[in-house]
């Protein structure tokens, strides 16, 4: 009976928490019928934030699935000083806030930053331009690769790179025949998780995109836009396809768990 009262609370906790709440989009996204919200995602400005928002993610994914892969190799394949703080330092996107990013990409790239009077000299635009943007969303998704793979190289052990060493394969034959097979789930688990990151990070982006409609308007950002403009029937149509991508996200996850269960 326990366990079943157990169940219960947690069900219930996420439909009131998680499902109620998508559920009242999906009612206003369709309550004046399908017309209206086709209208409202077929604007220019809205698919121009799609397009944005996916260049941005197609950007910031393969970036950081490089870095967490070379980061998580790093970490427990090798020693060398400072290997502790590089560990901390990759947790850090998780416990700073989005907008102090955002912020801090300013005191760096802005007119009075540390680079920002190179980038001003060379006709370079960083802030409220796609190249901040880019690193915004790069900063606030980094960790997920690389704290998927930890763990899974460290559950599979160097026993068989060892012994490919020893038979003499060149550390780039040991990865990509030993390490990279090994740890394939892990990855693709950690690049689902990033892309999710990056489809839905406002935070940061929202301080340094300059929100210009048509130009550096990511989707998150649209919603809002919508939202305070009053058009309802906009900011629901364009937050229901990101909740659409976030349950595609979902199920996806579902099916790599019990393959990289099994590997």
């Amino acid at each position: 009976m326990r366990r079943y009262a157990l169940r219960f609370v947690a069900l219930g906790y996420l439909a009131a928490i998680l499902i109620a709440p998508l559920g009242v989009v999906f009612y206003r996204t369709f309550q004046d019928g399908f017309a209206s919200a086709w209208e409202a995602l077929s604007t220019t400005e809205t698919i121009h934030a799609f397009k944005l928002t996916l260049i941005i993610t197609a950007i910031a994914v393969p970036l950081n699935t490089v870095f967490g892969i070379i980061c998580a190799i790093a970490i427990v394949r090798r020693r060398f000083p400072g290997k502790g703080l590089l560990n901390a330092f990759i947790d850090l996107p998780l416990a700073l806030s989005p907008v102090v990013v955002g912020l801090s990409l300013f005191l760096l790239y802005g007119r009075t930053g540390w680079f920002g009077g190179f980038f001003e000299r060379h006709d370079i635009q960083v802030l409220f331009a796609l190249p901040a943007m880019v690193i915004a969303t790069i900063f606030v998704s980094l960790p997920f690769v690389a704290r998927e793979v930890v763990p899974t190289l460290r559950e599979v052990g160097d026993e068989q790179e060892q012994a490919a060493r020893t038979l003499g394969a060149s550390g780039w034959q040991t990865f990509r025949r030993i390490t990279l097979p090994s740890i394939r789930w892990a990855v693709i688990y950690g690049v689902i998780l990033t892309t999710a990151r990056c489809l839905g990070e406002y935070g940061a982006v929202a301080v340094i995109s300059g929100r210009i409609q048509g130009q550096t308007e990511t989707a998150t950002l649209r919603v809002e836009e919508r939202y305070d403009s009053f058009d309802l029937a906009g900011a629901y149509a364009i937050a229901i396809v990101l909740a659409l991508i976030a349950i595609a996200v979902l199920l996806l996850m579902t099916l790599v768990k019990p393959r990289e269960g099994t590997t």
